[in-house]
C-alpha cells in the first residue's frame, strides 16, 4: 500500500501510495524502518494519494520512546504497526498498571497504563456535558479497584461531588473485595444514606477564615487573627481567661473616658461595651463600693450640672483594678474547643480592643466581618461547621476515612444542597487541610491522597486569593503538592474558565468530547505538546470515548471506556417517560 516517501519536515511524512486510500487507517499508527530504526508515526490526513503521517518516536529495544532524533530517509520502508509492536505502547502489563479502558482503532485492544504515571501526577478530565466524563471517572476508578495485580486497599480518594453523582457507582464497592469502604459526606440534611458534613471551627486558620467570611482587605486578617486569639483565650474557661475579659473590657472603656467627646457620647459608647462585652464581675449591674456606700455600675455615670460624671473618680478606680498589662502577652496554653457563637463572642472583644476603637477605617472592616459570621451563624450552613467535640487534625483526617472498623478508600462528599459560594471554600478548606497534613508526615508522600474535583470551574478559578492570602490553595497544591502525595483530578466542562497555573501543571489528559471554540483554543495554549491533529481529533469523540495523552499514555490515544457498573447518577431526564 505504501509506496515512498514524497516529503518529510520536523513533524510529518507525506507519504505516496498505490490503490485506493482506505478511510480507516486515519489516526492509526505506521512504523518506518530505516538501517535498523524503528520511528512510529500517526495517520492525520488523505488526500488523493497521499498520505499524511505525524512522527511521534521511535521503538528502540522492543521499549516506545517519545520524540524522534533523527527523521527517517526517503528511503525508508513503510507499513502498518504490527500486534507485538502495538502492545509495546498501549498493552503495558506488569504488577503496576491497571486496565483503562479499549482501542476502537485496534479491534478493542485493551489500553493499560502505569499507575504511578497515572496517578503520582496531576490530571485533567474535560468533555461536554453528556460526553462520558462522569461515567469515565466512574469507570476509570472502579478498573482500579477491580485490579487484582495491586489491590488499593491503602488508597485515599476524596471525590468533591457537585451534583452527588457517584455515590451509586461506589456504594457497593465492598463487593468487589470485603476490604474496600465507600464512606459518604452530605449537605442534605434530609439523606440519610450518609453522615452529614462537618468541619471543627479549631482547624481553620486565619486564612480559611478569611475566605470563609469573604475578607476582601489586607486590614481584617490581623482582625481575624485576634478573633481566633480571643476564641482559644476563653475556650479555656479558667480564672486566668475571665481576667482577660476583663482586662480588655477595662482598656477599652478606660480609653473612651480619656477621649474629648462629651460626656453623653461617652456614656454611650461605654454602655454600648457593656451590653456586647461582659462578665459576672464586669457588667452594667455590677456593685461599685465607695466609701460607706455603693453604686450600680450604670450608676456611677449620671451628669452633674457641670456636664461631668457625678463618679469619675469612683468608676475610674473601680475600672483601673480589672486592668493588668501583663494580660496583653498572655496566649492560649492550646487550641480548643469553641463554636461559632464563641467565635462571635471573641469578634465582639477583638471589635473593644485598643487600637480598633479608635480606627475608623478598621473598625468599619470588623463590622463587616461582624455581620458575615452573624450571618454564618443564624444561617442554614452553620450546621456543617458545628463539630460535637475537640479533635485534632490527625484525628480529624483519620476520621474521614474511618468506616465500620476499616478504612474507607472512597470519600464521597455531596456539595450538592448548598451554593457555589460556600461550596468553593469548603473545597478549599478540605484541599488545605489536607495539604497541612501531608506535609508534616514524618515520611513524605507516605500517604498519597487523591482529589477529585467535579465541576472543578466553579472552584479551581483564579480568585482574590492571591491579593489578599499572597497564594491561591489550589495553585500552591498543582504546583506543590504532588512531592507530598497531594494529586488533583480536575474533572470540568469549561477549561476556559480554570486556573491556567493549576491547567499548566497537570500531566495526563483525558479528553472527551469538545465542541466550545474558547475551550478548544484554550486547550491547544495551555498545553505546548497537544497537536492541533488532537483537538481535531476529540471533537467528533462518541460519548464514553476521550482522547488520553500525557505523561501515562505513550502516544495520544484514543480510548472507549468501559460503561460503569453500577452507574453513576448522572443521565439525562427521560422527558418522554415523564410526559406519559
Amino acid at each position: 500500500m505504501f509506496e515512498k516517501i514524497i516529503y518529510i519536515s520536523n513533524e510529518i511524512a507525506k507519504i505516496k501510495v498505490s490503490g485506493e486510500l482506505e478511510s480507516n487507517i486515519m489516526n492509526m499508527h505506521v512504523i518506518f524502518e530505516d538501517n535498523d530504526r524503528f520511528i512510529l508515526g500517526q495517520v492525520q490526513d488523505l488526500d488523493g494519494d497521499i498520505v499524511k503521517v505525524n512522527f511521534l518516536g521511535e521503538l528502540i529495544d522492543n521499549k516506545f520512546t517519545s520524540g524522534v532524533t533523527m527523521k527517517p530517509s526517503l528511503k525508508s520502508k513503510i507499513r502498518m504497526i504490527t500486534k507485538d509492536e502495538l502492545s509495546f505502547i498501549i498493552g503495558i502489563n506488569k504488577v503496576d498498571s491497571f486496565y483503562v479502558g479499549r482501542s476502537p482503532l485496534y479491534d478493542d485492544a485493551e489500553v493499560r497504563v502505569d499507575i504511578n504515571e497515572l496517578f503520582s501526577n496531576h490530571m485533567a478530565i474535560f468533555g461536554n456535558t453528556g460526553s462520558g466524563k462522569s461515567y469515565g471517572v466512574a469507570r476509570l476508578l472502579q478498573n482500579v479497584f477491580s485490579n487484582t495485580n495491586l489491590p488499593p486497599v491503602k488508597s485515599n480518594f476524596f471525590i468533591f461531588d457537585a451534583y452527588g453523582e457517584y455515590h451509586d457507582a461506589f456504594m457497593n464497592i465492598d463487593q468487589i473485595n470485603p476490604n474496600y469502604h465507600f464512606k459518604y459526606y452530605t449537605t442534605n440534611l434530609n439523606d440519610d444514606g450518609g453522615e452529614i458534613l462537618r468541619i471543627p471551627l479549631w482547624l481553620l486558620t486565619v486564612d480559611d477564615y478569611a475566605l470563609l467570611l469573604g475578607a476582601d482587605s489586607h486590614v481584617q486578617l490581623p482582625i481575624i487573627e485576634r478573633m481566633l486569639k480571643l476564641a482559644n483565650i476563653f475556650a479555656e474557661d479558667s480564672e486566668m481567661a475571665n481576667k482577660y475579659k476583663n482586662h480588655l473590657i477595662a482598656k477599652a472603656i478606660m480609653s473612651i473616658l480619656y477621649t474629648n467627646q462629651t460626656s453623653q457620647s461617652k456614656r454611650n459608647d461605654i454602655f454600648a461595651i457593656m451590653n456586647s462585652c461582659s462578665t459576672n464581675e464586669f457588667n452594667i449591674e455590677a456593685p461599685v463600693k465607695g466609701l460607706g456606700y455603693t453604686r450600680k455600675f450604670r450608676e456611677c455615670f449620671e451628669i452633674d450640672k457641670s456636664g461631668e460624671f457625678t463618679e469619675s473618680i469612683l468608676v475610674t478606680e473601680y475600672i483601673s483594678n480589672f486592668i493588668d498589662e501583663e494580660l496583653d502577652k498572655y496566649e492560649a496554653k492550646k487550641v480548643s474547643f469553641f463554636t461559632l457563637n464563641d467565635l462571635e463572642k471573641a469578634l465582639e472583644f477583638t471589635l473593644i480592643s485598643e487600637g480598633l476603637l479608635r480606627n475608623e477605617k478598621a473598625y468599619n472592616e470588623a463590622i463587616t466581618l461582624k455581620v458575615r459570621l452573624h450571618s454564618l451563624a443564624i444561617g442554614s450552613n452553620a450546621i456543617y461547621f458545628s463539630y460535637p467535640n475537640f479533635i485534632t487534625l490527625e484525628q480529624y483526617i483519620s476520621s474521614l476515612v474511618s468506616c465500620n472498623g476499616g478504612k474507607a478508600q472512597i470519600v464521597n462528599f455531596n456539595l450538592e444542597d448548598i451554593d457555589d459560594s460556600i461550596a468553593k471554600v469548603i473545597t478549599k478548606i478540605y484541599t488545605k487541610m489536607l495539604f497541612d497534613f501531608t506535609k508534616k508526615l514524618r515520611v513524605r508522600a507516605s500517604i498519597p491522597f487523591h482529589i477529585f474535583l467535579e465541576e472543578a470551574h466553579r472552584y479551581v478559578r483564579e480568585d482574590n486569593d492571591n491579593y489578599l492570602l499572597g497564594y491561591n490553595i489550589f495553585e500552591r497544591v498543582a504546583k506543590e503538592g504532588r512531592k507530598y502525595g497531594l494529586i488533583f483530578n480536575l474533572i470540568s466542562q469549561r477549561p476556559v474558565e480554570i486556573s491556567e497555573t493549576v491547567i499548566s501543571q497537570c500531566s495526563n489528559f483525558l479528553i472527551f468530547k469538545m465542541t466550545h471554540p474558547r475551550d478548544l483554543e484554550y486547550i491547544r495554549k495551555m498545553l505546548p505538546n497537544i497537536s492541533s491533529e488532537i483537538v481535531e481529533m476529540q471533537k467528533t469523540l462518541q460519548s464514553g470515548t476521550c482522547v488520553a495523552f500525557g505523561r501515562a499514555f505513550r502516544i495520544p490515544l484514543l480510548v472507549k471506556m468501559d460503561l460503569p457498573s453500577p452507574e453513576p447518577n448522572s443521565t439525562n431526564a427521560d422527558v418522554a417517560l415523564r410526559w406519559k
